[in-house]
């Protein structure tokens, strides 16, 4: 299926269709309604017309300046990118030679084929890669994949604050409907009203770096990056093995790259060995007793695997479960076929999590957001 539209060609109603799921699965929240919108903007602006699609596009699927940016990426990935119209202030990028996916039209006769291979041809690419596991993506695949991180949605936890703030609803506010008559010189007015603020939940991540977790332990530091970007002050990020390394700092950076680069720095004991225990005792006891795992959502991404003594693991995460409002455990092996927590390790703590989820995926990372936003 070529994907370049010509101007005498009319794309069927299916490829268009087939493209919102790819803006979709970018990070676009591409409704019903919108896809309708989006159809008849299209028939109104000519559907073979390249500079049609594109903008009717931006005006019916996008809602913000980052829907803008991922719709423009997820249309440069779904049709031919070497005269693309731009949206004003986008980088310039060298187009890419693409393989067609599409006959090319020839004797008659051949319609109902092409309709069909469209059809067959219609499922996203991006969508299959994030259904991937992680470790078995070829180097190429992961830098693909690292782009999509910026499609996540992350939502954090909200709790009640004891402060309270003007609401529509709620208890009468005296303070704010006595300023509001004195304001008035005495003239009656409508009441005004407080209810308690919220807060987003702080959110602490544990990272496994042991040489088991290496396949997946970048992607997860992506995870944090991404996390900590959208709650700016609200993620704290460590890794654990043989030891307890705070890189909170490090992927507050805005480059994820540079993040990235500046974590790995930090962390003395990259893909050595595992000590869960004493990583997660050492966490306990300088920092979440302190304050920073009270109330917090705290995610543990690990295998499992633990060279020390599965009775402390389960011990120091039992503590923890008293302090936070809810620990997540993400095991990699959680989302493969036929698995059973049957590790030394995994069948300490799982007594004690509140949520055994699994992270081998792009997909399985959305799903661990959700949990986390719904905590």
């Amino acid at each position: 299926m070529s994907r370049v539209l010509s101007d005498a060609q009319t794309a069927p109603d299916e490829m268009l269709v087939a493209f919102t799921r790819t803006v979709r699965a970018a990070g676009v929240a591409v409704t019903v309604d919108r896809t309708q919108a989006f159809l008849r903007a299209t028939s109104l602006a000519n559907a073979g017309d390249r500079q049609g699609v594109f903008w009717a596009g931006c005006a019916t699927l996008c809602s913000s300046p980052e829907d803008l940016l991922h719709y423009d990426a997820a249309f440069r990935a779904w049709f031919s990118a070497g005269d693309a119209p731009r949206l004003p202030g986008a980088p310039t990028t060298r187009p890419t030679p693409r393989a067609s996916l599409m006959p090319e039209a020839s004797a008659g006769g051949q319609g109902q084929d092409r309709e069909d291979t469209a059809l067959r041809a219609s499922a996203s690419a991006v969508e299959v890669l994030r259904q991937r596991d992680i470790a078995q993506l070829s180097p190429a695949e992961r830098l693909t994949l690292a782009t999509l991180f910026t499609g996540l949605r992350v939502a954090p936890a909200l709790r009640r604050t004891p402060r309270r703030g003007p609401s529509r609803r709620g208890e009468i506010d005296p303070r704010r409907t006595l300023r509001e008559q004195l304001r008035r010189a005495g003239e009656p007015g409508p009441m005004r009203r407080r209810a308690r603020r919220t807060r987003a939940r702080r959110i602490v991540l544990l990272v496994d770096v042991s040489g088991s977790m290496e396949p997946y332990a970048d992607s997860l530091l992506r995870l944090g990056h991404r996390m900590s970007q959208a709650v700016p002050g609200r993620v704290e990020i460590f890794t654990i093995g043989t030891r307890l390394t705070r890189v909170t700092a490090a992927l507050r950076l805005r480059d994820p790259q540079k993040a990235l680069k500046a974590a790995n720095r930090c962390v003395p004991d990259w893909s050595g060995g595992t000590r869960l225990g004493e990583s997660i005792r050492a966490f306990t006891v300088r920092w979440g007793q302190l304050g920073m795992a009270r109330g917090s959502v705290v995610l543990i991404a690990s295998d499992g695997w633990e060279r020390g003594d599965p009775a402390l693991l389960g011990e120091q995460v039992a503590r923890l479960q008293r302090i936070a409002h809810l620990v997540v455990w993400m095991n990699p092996h959680r989302g493969k076929a036929g698995y059973q927590p049957v590790q030394g390790g995994i069948a300490a703590v799982l007594p004690h999590v509140d949520k055994l989820v699994a992270g081998h995926s792009l997909a399985s990372f959305a799903e661990l957001l959700e949990v986390v936003a719904d905590a």
